[in-house]
């Protein structure tokens, strides 16, 4: 009894910091986690089972398949092609947030919540979109589509077992029970998943947080603004895109000052079509110039050699011009003719005077104390010469080409990890791990990429919320809750049902998703039995209910993942998971027993 006390005051003292205070989200999770084992409420093992969970190294390998693609260009091609660039919040989760959905109910819906990611993040930039009005629904809509099918979550998949398993112990005792088809669930998952996303697209402007200070302002005062000249690759994919096609007309840290074609300036506007080798003229500060320099089908104009090599492995650094370069007084554009076969760099950028000049580079006389923004190979940082040319040299983090001829390949790596999870060839661990070795082996990212690629700390607070499901199971505090709800259900069907849905959601908040579903089950078998009907509705209930984790970011691990890059609090989860829920809840209760009825 001392045991559940404890393990109820851990919970509702880890659900407290997370709601009112601002502390780090892993730091809360390790503590209770810490708690719980210093209190013994469960057996070491079991706390710790978390840190060796296939699932938890697996969101981890997934995390570096998402870098790959990222790396290699192939997520920023295919969503340019699906996502576009909307104008607006709504139109960017319409388009986003049922294609997720319909991918969520074939595919594991983590690797697709991994991929989204990047996606969304770069959305927002290039879009002027609020990225936390995104975050959240990408994770609710793939979770959604989960419940389409029975492969669309893992939920699913374990109480279609635990159906089999009842059915060949005792099923005799079972009335009305079958074993559950793929597409059985589609009958009540597509419904909760319309109505799920519309409720999202409906209200989330007013249930999710806004960004402080989203939105770019330009402030030339207390920012240094370059001028920043980039030419359009001839083969490249922004041939034939307008400026607003190509998102260089949304504010992102720079503006265009002109667009210059076979040596004429051009009046231009948003619908301005980009031909082979436009020079397009930017003030731009640092954000906006590593933007602008790893934009896909912009080239630098001026450089010391012509012939380049992959650009994916050049850098982009920052630096001030010193009273002894060897290049003083002279014209950029003279210098692009030199071609110095030893010096071998590529102007991004130029700043004088802390502003962005309002002539041509090429026009530009290098003067000491300019600052200019290079594109450099490896080499450039081990150059003695530079120590007499530059006063300061700053390697620009953050900044880096992607790959796109290894795009095509980084995507069949990733189809065929999927494939072969999907066919049940391979587990989901063991597919992405060999595809992660995949993508490194065949150049799609390095090693340092991938390292960087994992959010080690969603993986630390996933791991440590499956030690306080063991607490919460070992203290005896889940059979009294289960003895609670079972209590509640009555002589009535429906009102079970409801009992069951409300387990699901209030278990989800404590422990996770598929956790879940396991305790639920015999509580919702004995209650079906109890009231001599057909357990189907229960079981697609079960599977509903708890797949459908919104309240809590613990519950489910794409809930986590965007917990992080979204900045949310546990508050902001209960904000739209909460009604949410109740939404969805209302559905499931009423249209399982048209499908599945109680007595057939």
């Amino acid at each position: 009894m001392i045991a559940m006390y404890l393990t109820l005051a851990i919970l509702a003292l880890t659900f407290g910091l997370l709601i009112f205070t601002r502390l780090p989200p892993v730091a809360v999770f390790v503590g209770a986690l810490t708690l719980t084992i210093t209190f013994r409420l469960a057996p070491l093992e079991a706390s710790l089972k978390g840190f060796s969970n296939p699932g938890v190294l697996t969101i981890g390998a997934l995390f570096m398949i998402a870098a790959g693609m990222y790396s290699t260009g192939a997520i920023t091609i295919l969503s340019d092609r699906l996502i576009g660039r909307p104008k607006s919040v709504f139109r960017a989760q319409l388009k986003i947030l049922p294609s997720i959905a319909f991918g969520s109910a074939f595919l594991n819906n983590t690797p697709l919540v991994a991929m989204m990611i990047p996606v969304i993040r770069d959305l927002s930039r290039s879009c002027d979109l609020d990225a936390r009005k995104l975050y959240i629904p990408l994770s609710y809509a793939s979770i959604l589509g989960g419940t389409c099918t029975l492969i669309g979550t893992a939920t699913n998949l374990v109480i279609a077992g635990m159906i089999t398993d009842a059915l060949k112990d005792g099923g005799e005792n079972l009335p009305y029970m079958e074993p559950v088809g793929l597409f059985d669930l589609s009958t009540v998952g597509v419904p909760v998943t319309v109505a799920g996303i519309m409720f999202i697209l409906f209200t989330s402007r007013w249930l999710l947080p806004r960004t402080p200070g989203s939105g770019i302002v330009h402030d030339k005062k207390e920012r240094r603004y370059f001028r920043v000249e980039l030419k359009v690759d001839s083969e490249g994919p922004l041939v034939g895109r307008t400026l607003e096609e190509a998102g260089l007309t949304t504010p992102e840290g720079f503006e265009i000052i002109s667009i210059t074609r076979r040596e004429s300036t051009l009046e231009f506007g948003p619908g301005t079509r980009l031909q082979p080798n436009d020079v397009i003229a930017f003030a731009a500060d640092i954000d906006g110039a590593k933007t602008l320099w790893a934009t896909i089908g912009l080239q630098p104009v001026y450089a010391t050699k012509k012939n380049k090599t992959e650009r994916h492995n050049h850098h982009l650094v920052e630096v001030v011009v010193s009273n002894r370069n060897t290049f003083l007084g002279q014209r950029i554009g003279d210098l692009a003719e030199q071609e110095d076969r030893e010096y071998e760099v590529w102007l991004v950028g130029m700043a004088r005077d802390g502003a962005a000049m309002d002539y041509p580079l090429r026009d530009a006389i290098i003067q000491a104390g300019d600052v200019a923004l290079l594109e450099v190979k490896d080499r450039f940082f081990y150059r003695n010469r530079n120590e007499i040319d530059f006063s300061l040299t700053k390697r620009l983090r953050g900044a880096r080409i992607q790959r796109t001829d290894k795009a095509i390949v980084a995507s069949l790596i990733t189809l065929a990890m999927v494939v072969s999870v999907t066919m049940g060839w391979l587990t989901m661990l063991n597919a992405a791990l060999l595809a992660a070795g995949a993508m490194l082996l065949s150049g799609c990212m390095d090693l340092t990429s991938a390292g960087r690629s994992v959010d080690f700390a969603t993986l630390v607070i996933i791991a440590a919320a499956m030690g306080l499901e063991s607490a919460v199971t070992a203290s005896g505090l889940s059979e009294v809750i289960g003895n609670g709800l079972a209590a509640l259900g009555g002589d009535s069907p429906y009102i079970a049902l409801a009992v069951v849905f409300l387990g699901c959601i209030l278990m989800d908040a404590m422990v996770t998703n598929v956790a879940s579903a396991v305790f639920i089950f015999p509580m919702a078998l004995t209650m079906a039995h109890g009231l001599g009907v057909s357990f189907m509705p229960f079981a697609v209930t079960v599977m509903v209910g708890a797949s459908c984790s919104f309240i809590s970011p613990v519950s489910y691990q794409t809930n986590l993942m965007v917990y992080g890059p979204g900045e949310y609090t546990f508050g902001d989860f209960v904000r739209i998971g909460l009604p949410l829920s109740l939404l969805v809840g209302l559905i499931t209760v009423l249209l399982t027993p048209v499908f599945f009825p109680f007595h057939p």
